[in-house]
């Protein structure tokens, strides 16, 4: 069995959901890097892009990652931009088995619709922002992931049981 589960994708993908589940199938820990970086601020994620910018933030999640993917027996939930840094990709692809959860851009439209949680979103045209981010960061993630699985239409309990078998393969 692995030492510890990086999920890696893009926003809506359902890398926070499936990980909680994931670690409890495992019976490892769950930390999701956006979670913790809104701990230790005590601010949101749109409040630290507002006063911080986007490089504020990924400085941040840059730290919060180097951390966390140092320990071990955990399941990692990290933010769709992780990938952007290379410090990121390297302690990802180094310190565990890196999954990218991928899913397609109507259904990453789906899921965060109604969600006023995401700074990139908060556009005219989110649709196109979805597709600019996944042709930037698409690339990224395969890069780094030891699995990729597709989440569009799939229930995350069936995502989670397909995980585990790949997982000890």
């Amino acid at each position: 069995m692995t030492k510890s589960v990086f999920l890696i994708g893009p926003m809506g993908a359902g890398k926070s959901t499936i990980g909680r589940l994931l670690s409890q199938e495992l019976r490892f820990e769950f930390h999701d890097s956006d979670k913790v970086i809104e701990q230790r601020c005590g601010a949101d994620i749109p409040w630290i892009f507002e006063k911080e910018g986007e490089q504020g933030f990924r400085e941040r999640e840059e730290q919060v990652i180097d951390e966390l993917t140092q320990l071990s027996g955990i399941v990692l939930a990290t933010g769709g931009g992780a990938v952007m840094r290379e410090q990121n990709r390297i302690h990802l692809g180094s310190r565990g088995t890196v999954v990218y959860l991928c899913t397609s851009v109507d259904q990453q439209l789906a899921r965060t619709a109604r969600d006023r949680n995401r700074p990139l979103l908060q556009t005219e045209d989110p649709e196109a922002v979805l597709r600019d981010l996944f042709a930037t960061r698409d690339p990224l993630y395969r890069s780094v992931a030891d699995i990729i699985i597709e989440t569009d239409q799939r229930n995350p309990r069936w995502v989670v049981q397909e995980l585990k078998k790949r997982l000890k393969g």
